[in-house]
């Protein structure tokens, strides 16, 4: 073993699997958002609809984007950690999109 510590470190496929574990909850997001979306878009069409319709499509386009500058930093040979503040956008991102979801359903 090296005295170096952790700069020989091969990471194996554990970013693979972070990679996709970010998809999949890119994917459940986007489901969660057409269902929203349909929803919304098929009841009367009043302005607090189509305000709710936006703000899930606003939602889920932060989300979207924190996913995808997240799997690129994945794709590096030594991908750095997640940044608290990309965390925090993810975290926020996904509560708000459900709670708006579920505020559009009922």
């Amino acid at each position: 073993m090296t005295s170096s510590g952790t700069a020989g470190r091969d990471a194996g496929l554990q970013p693979e699997r972070t990679r996709l574990a970010w998809r999949r909850t890119t994917l459940a997001c986007s489901v969660t958002a057409v269902l929203a979306l349909r929803t919304a878009l098929r009841g009367s069409g009043s302005p607090v609809e189509v305000l709710g319709a936006a703000v899930i499509v606003l939602i889920w386009l932060a989300f979207l984007g924190v996913a995808h500058v997240r799997m690129r930093q994945l794709a590096a040979t030594r991908p750095p950690g997640l940044a608290p503040r990309s965390a925090l956008a993810a975290v926020a991102c996904t509560v708000a999109l459900s709670v708006f979801a579920v505020a559009v359903i009922f």
